[in-house]
């Protein structure tokens, strides 16, 4: 397969439609986190379909002060990565082509949920994030397009976007991709030196940290709920020995219920200990929040859930999630 370089959506628009049309966006630099979703979409859109990956680093989403200037171009190594994982159009549009006349003066507003995490480290980064998808989900009038869930808030935006605003398109998001080390695949990890690349590791080792805690104590309420706390049961269960955990188990289940709580403790204590690292780490954010707005959960939440983490080390930011489900206390009352 050759995959064939796109730069006006005129071109895009001309090509024959036969099948599903799959799109993966991206700022370029790809990497294999990005070739794993092209390989989705390849098997999304199926081989009648059609798999189109975008390359456009958007001036919008970048503050004053980021790194726009020095954000990675690779257009040549791009197309290839995206040949040998499936795709069979690269559309790199000009900044004119995007928006041609200048900055838009109509754009989307992330509401809420923007200001929040990254929204609040970055103001106006999501506003500018929704207005260039919106506009590239019209220019290249897909049926479904894919993003990544390392950036969580992102997808959650995406998601939200389409659903309030009535996009005719189906979003799928597609599990982080990490590196041997846990290390989520970046395309500002080349920015790291060796030291710093070492330090960056806490942020998934807090992440995995938090997601053992988690683990741990559903188990233990799994335990509680089978166990009933009664005085007759307890002595019962001291004959073989498992009175005593019996009773850590309810006491785990009745007495915080606490999870969030517990998790994003033992998620701190990893970061806490990389700010003492040299280079240390310098923690931005921390958080255990709902997927549907982004909010912190309180001590007795259930459901769906994302452990979300940014930092500095050096002068590179990265970011990382884990998403968790939390159980219910059920007849461990």
């Amino acid at each position: 397969m050759t995959t064939t370089l796109l730069r006006t959506a005129a071109e895009l628009h001309a090509r024959a439609r036969h099948g599903r049309r799959a799109v993966v966006m991206t700022m370029g630099a790809l990497h294999e986190g990005h070739a794993t979703l092209i390989r989705t979409a390849r098997e999304i859109a199926g081989p009648e379909g059609e798999v189109v990956v975008t390359v456009f680093v958007n001036p919008l989403q970048f503050g004053e002060g980021e790194d726009l200037d020095r954000y990675p171009r690779t257009l040549d190594a791009d197309i290839k990565i995206a040949e040998q994982a499936g795709a069979d159009a690269v559309f790199a549009p000009s900044a004119d082509e995007v928006y041609p006349g200048g900055e838009p003066q109509v754009r989307v507003s992330a509401g809420p949920m923007g200001e929040r995490l990254e929204g609040s480290s970055r103001p106006g980064h999501f506003d500018g994030m929704l207005t260039v998808v919106a506009k590239l989900l019209h220019l290249t009038r897909p049926d479904v397009a894919l993003y990544g869930q390392k950036d969580a808030q992102q997808l959650a935006l995406i998601r939200r976007m389409v659903r309030d605003l009535n996009f005719g398109v189906e979003i799928v998001g597609v599990p982080t991709v990490r590196e041997d080390d846990g290390l989520a695949l970046s395309s500002r990890n080349r920015y790291l030196s060796a030291k710093e690349r070492r330090t960056a590791l806490a942020l998934s080792q807090a992440l995995f940290a938090g997601r053992d805690r988690h683990a741990a104590q559903e188990a233990l309420r799994a335990r509680a709920r089978e166990v009933p706390a009664t005085h007759a049961r307890a002595e019962a269960l001291s004959a073989i020995g498992e009175s005593r955990a019996a009773a850590d188990a309810h006491a785990v289940a009745k007495a915080l219920p606490g999870a969030p709580s517990a998790v994003r403790a033992a998620a701190r204590l990893v970061l806490d200990e990389a700010a003492r690292l040299d280079p240390p780490i310098a923690l931005d954010y921390l958080a255990l929040v709902d997927p549907s707005d982004f909010s912190e959960v309180d001590d007795d939440f259930a459901g769906e859930a994302v452990l979300a983490v940014a930092a500095r080390v050096g002068t590179t930011r990265l970011i990382d999630n884990l998403p968790l489900t939390f159980g219910t206390l059920g007849a461990a009352s």
